[in-house]
């Protein structure tokens, strides 16, 4: 049976608990909102669709059945409703190729052009180069562990379950590994992010 820290919060919100689905809320907002500013270029509208995707998850907590943990669910909600947010409001392009592109899809050709012709410019092409470059740098300055936890969960796609058992560490660990992983990516982006707000996405 899959171990889920977040299991007994979970249990509190299907037997009515508000305060429990808020503390969940306030754990994951700002993971959410970094998942979903990696899909939409428009700013305005990662904490409506946050926000929506929170609403739904609520709403559809009581299906929730534990067979993977809540973080992935919640991950899996949020993606779906930014898909649908801009496939309603059809304004081209929010979404970059390589966000919405299988994890397999590693052709960097052929990802610029679709990007070209969905109306990028070539400097918000530069400036995605750059973040993926630094993110690339921020995971090579990790530390071993570190590196290996967060490329099995960001790259790999693997449960913090699975994890575990490959890296032989207790879940605790593997959670703590990859949380300081991402703390130290997003401190190296910060400043270049920062530098950016107000721009054209």
């Amino acid at each position: 049976m899959n171990v889920d820290v977040d299991a007994p919060l979970v249990e509190r919100v299907k037997r009515g608990d508000t305060r429990a689905f808020e503390m969940l809320v306030v754990k994951y907002q700002r993971r959410i909102e970094r998942l979903i500013g990696r899909m939409v270029r428009d700013v305005d509208l990662v904490q409506d669709i946050a926000q929506e995707s929170f609403i739904r998850a609520y709403r559809a907590i009581p299906q929730f059945r534990g067979d993977s943990a809540f973080y992935t669910w919640l991950y899996r909600i949020a993606v779906n409703t930014a898909k649908r947010t801009l496939m309603q409001l059809k304004r081209d392009p929010l979404v970059t190729e390589a966000a919405l592109a299988s994890r397999d899809d590693d052709d960097e050709t052929s990802r610029v052009e679709n990007e070209l012709s969905d109306g990028e410019t070539p400097e918000s092409i530069l400036a995605s180069k750059q973040i993926a470059a630094a993110v690339n740098a921020a995971i090579e300055a990790l530390s071993e562990d570190l590196r290996r936890a967060i490329s099995l969960r960001e790259i790999e796609g693997l449960s913090y379950e699975e994890i575990a058992d490959l890296m032989n560490s207790p879940i605790g660990t593997v959670r703590s590994r990859i949380f300081r992983a991402r703390e130290a990516i997003a401190e190296r982006l910060r400043p270049m992010l920062d530098a950016r707000t107000g721009g054209r996405w």
